[in-house]
């Protein structure tokens, strides 16, 4: 029977000898992972079992990154009982305030994420590490918590939707802009509790950063996955990272899929994602006249060193409009490092901007860049939802950092080359 990746990899972490989808199936989980929102509950949960010690500490990843550096008391008692849970159980991947980074970015920089891999975290982005050719999912905190005990998870396994991205990315145009389109095409349900699988000759040519930003993304449009079949480019970037031994799989030619799209992306030019949906997509120039209050870029979906290069290119010598705030946001320590070393963090600073340490920060509403009512913001994250930025009549569109860094200096959103 041919499967698609998605189907070899479940189908790998199971006892079974075959599966389909709408099958109700008990895998064998790789890495369990859990933030400083999600994990208090998970940790709650196991204690109130009256568990003492986890299947595989190992197998546990612990990153407090959303409201941290910790924004108040709450935030640090959450944090506190991250840390405290991850000494007592002798769980070495935790991360904290100046090791840590936006979970998302940290754990394939890391490592700790590799093609093949079943990995479930209580995070609706853990579908990122669909870029490397991993199964990767979002749980409830009950769901993380039982995989503490035995290292197990339930699932239903997800139909299969194939997106073929043909002809040739524009100047400033990315990976960004390739799930906004596509989002914006199907509907923020237009996945709904499916794999999306990404391929074609524009995804051969994407590099990681990209490939990270569209599986990240797939939940926006109700995937339970986003997945790209390892390549060369994903191979190189996995060894580069561990010495771990993993394994590819790739779709069965004749594998079903529930449906197939085919996208010619030649004419394409950046796209904004407007209030208050991501699927509410619009191409740069059909948005004329919409000034800002802020701009973010960063987040586990652009706080790579790649994006912090274009914006850093495209302000270099620049000024951000008066009045307007413009927080940058690098995803981990090591993107921080290396964005001081190569003098992009001065040029931010010495355009008007604030950069700060690695944090989710803004992009929940956390903290760093709450706006109040009335307030606009363009942000390179990946939700745009009525209050999702703070107060509820506040707005926030989305883009990829090059059209962010564009805006901040004309403090209307624009396309790049309209800086000319």
């Amino acid at each position: 029977m041919p499967y698609t990746i998605a189907e070899k990899i479940l189908l790998a972490h199971t006892d079974k000898k075959e599966i389909r989808p709408g099958d109700f199936i008990e895998v064998n989980v790789d890495l369990g992972l859990g933030n400083d929102i999600t994990a208090p509950l998970a940790i709650s949960e196991f204690k109130k079992a009256g568990l003492t010690k986890v299947f595989d500490p190992k197998k546990i990843v612990l990153v407090p990154d959303h409201f941290a550096p910790a924004k108040d008391l709450r935030s640090a008692n959450n944090c506190r009982i991250l840390a405290d849970f991850a000494k007592e159980q002798k769980i070495k991947n935790y991360f904290e305030i100046g090791c840590m980074g936006i979970e998302h970015a940290l754990l394939p920089e890391l490592g700790l994420v590799l093609p093949g891999d079943l990995v479930i975290g209580a995070d609706s982005h853990t579908c990122t590490y669909g870029a490397l050719g991993a199964y990767a999912t979002g749980v409830g905190s009950t769901d993380l918590a039982r995989s503490f005990v035995d290292g197990k998870c339930w699932f239903k396994v997800p139909p299969s939707v194939k997106f073929i991205y043909e002809g040739k990315l524009n100047k400033w145009v990315g990976g960004k802009d390739l799930i906004l389109f596509t989002i914006g095409s199907i509907g923020v349900d237009g996945a709904l509790y499916k794999v999306m699988e990404f391929c074609g000759p524009v995804i051969e040519k994407l590099s990681m950063d990209g490939r990270f930003t569209m599986s990240n993304m797939a939940i926006e449009a109700g995937g339970r996955a986003g997945l790209i079949e390892p390549d060369e480019t994903a191979i190189k970037y996995a060894r580069a990272a561990s010495k771990r031994k993993f394994k590819i799989y790739k779709s069965d030619k004749g594998a079903h899929y529930e449906k197939v799209y085919t996208f010619d992306i030649s004419k394409m030019e950046p796209q904004v994602a407007c209030p208050h949906l991501p699927s509410n997509v619009k191409g740069v120039s059909e948005l004329k006249n919409i000034e800002l209050d802020q701009v973010v870029i960063g987040s586990c979906t652009n706080g790579r060193i790649s994006d912090l290069r274009i914006a850093a290119k495209i302000l270099k010598g620049k000024k951000i409009k008066p009045g307007l705030k413009l927080i940058v946001i690098p995803a981990t320590q090591k993107i921080y490092l290396e964005a001081v070393k190569e003098g992009l963090a001065g040029i931010f600073v010495k355009a008007g901007a604030v950069f700060s340490t690695p944090t989710c920060g803004p992009c929940l509403g956390g903290h760093v860049g709450i706006l109040t009512s009335g307030e606009r913001c363009l942000a390179t994250t990946n939700r745009n939802f009525i209050g999702r930025m703070g107060h509820p009549q506040s707005e926030v569109y989305l883009s990829n950092p090059a059209v962010a860094a564009a805006s901040a200096i004309k403090g209307n959103i624009c396309h790049p080359e309209s800086l000319k």
